[in-house]
């Protein structure tokens, strides 16, 4: 009887498909560590706020806002209301009941919570709760005719007055 011998071949060990499919593995999650640890400090680095909800807004002109009016900056989270005798009220969007964004009903003259259903009226006083208060203020700044928001502190009021409003 012959036996016969494989012959190893002298380039070196094979690797196995286990072997191949566990170092894939590693590589991916390491890759996946990487990317969640980026990500991670990219949000935990501090960012300009210019422009932005947390900083100052440039809102525009005070010419370009008609007395009686009311407009809304989505981006700063904030309406921006010119009362009838030309000053300036900036209200935070969030009501004052649970935190949802309120919205503008120039139909009924409101700002309307579609949470729980507090209405408030054109300088945010609260018309009907559960909202316990009125609608938070921003400060404002005019410089050389623009108006500006400053949105990195509401804040907090009972209800209007007319020492609130800021005049160009």
């Amino acid at each position: 009887m012959t036996q016969l011998t494989a012959n190893k071949s002298s380039s070196g060990p094979k690797m196995s498909r286990r072997n191949f499919l566990k170092l894939g593995a590693a590589a991916l999650g390491a890759l996946a560590v990487l990317e969640i640890t980026a990500a991670g400090l990219i949000f935990l680095e501090p960012r300009s706020l210019e422009g932005e909800f947390g900083g100052v807004v440039t809102a525009g002109p005070a010419d370009s806002f008609p007395p009686g009016s009311i407009t809304e900056f989505p981006a700063g989270r904030f309406f921006l209301i010119r009362a009838e005798d030309g000053g300036f009220l900036a209200v935070y969007r969030r009501c004052t009941h649970l935190g949802c964004s309120v919205s503008w009903h120039p139909d009924q003259n409101q700002f309307v919570c579609p949470c729980h259903g507090s209405h408030f009226d054109d300088v945010g006083n609260v018309v009907n709760p559960p909202a316990p208060r009125a609608l938070d203020t921003f400060n404002i700044i005019i410089e050389e005719g623009i108006v500006k928001v400053d949105t990195s502190k509401p804040r907090t009021r009972d209800e209007f007055e007319a020492s609130q409003l800021v005049y160009a």
